[in-house]
């Protein structure tokens, strides 16, 4: 595995590349956005440690760069800025994970390893693939063995933050949060309603079920059946 630590301050960039070599990983390290962006761009790099506040190039505009030409190397921001907003900013960027300074190289490297394991969606012209499941994004279409699937709105969300997420535990908390914009409990099954009804849809002629239910904590697809 191959990480990218794109970090201005020296003590922390040093001290970070030692653990994650130690940990027997890969790794490269530059102190500007600039040089980091290319890096990032012709490297072929399983995971990028990016601070924000970066000079010549800031990280969040950094990461947008990124995504806007496509790249979907897992992203975890190293930085001071721990407000809630600069949090939720920094993910809706495109970043994949965010840990504030000071933080415990335990966390780090914890981190570190869960977004290593993450399967990556096949991306091709905007389509997520994963199983014999294929999302186009631009045609808000989906197919399940080549045949089309009919999904309401809700459920296209839903099936898409789960793909995207593939590989994790997503919780209740997380799918009322990122497919509905509830920041609070309604209260009601909504979500294991558009679960059920998505379920029928994908596991349709004796299909095998791809959203598995981890009980107790919420559901996941797997990247292999």
């Amino acid at each position: 595995m191959k990480i990218l630590i794109i970090e201005d301050d020296n003590e922390t960039r040093d001290y970070v590349s030692a653990g994650l070599k130690e940990a027997g990983l890969m790794v490269d390290s530059v102190s500007d956005g600039y040089e980091g962006l290319m890096l990032a761009k012709e490297g072929n790099y399983d995971l990028l440690i990016i601070d924000r506040m970066l000079p010549y190039l800031d990280g969040l505009t950094l990461v947008k760069t990124l995504r806007s030409t496509g790249c979907t190397v897992p992203v975890l921001f190293l930085t001071t800025m721990c407000g809630i907003d600069d949090r939720v900013e920094g993910l809706n960027a495109g970043a994949d994970d965010y840990l504030v300074k000071p933080f415990a190289f335990s966390e780090l490297a914890a981190r570190v390893n869960a977004l290593l394991r993450r399967p990556r969606a096949t991306v091709e012209l905007n389509v997520l693939q994963i199983q014999d499941l294929e999302i186009d994004l631009l045609k808000r279409g989906v197919k399940r063995s080549g045949q089309l699937i009919d999904l309401q709105p809700t459920e296209f969300r839903l099936l898409e933050y789960l793909v995207r997420h593939a590989g994790q535990v997503v919780t209740r908390t997380m799918l009322l949060e990122n497919v509905w914009d509830f920041h609070f409990d309604p209260k009601t099954n909504m979500v294991e309603t558009h679960i059920s009804r998505l379920r029928s849809k994908l596991n349709a002629e004796g299909k095998s079920d791809l959203i598995q239910t981890v009980r107790g904590a919420g559901y996941m697809i797997h990247e292999a059946a």
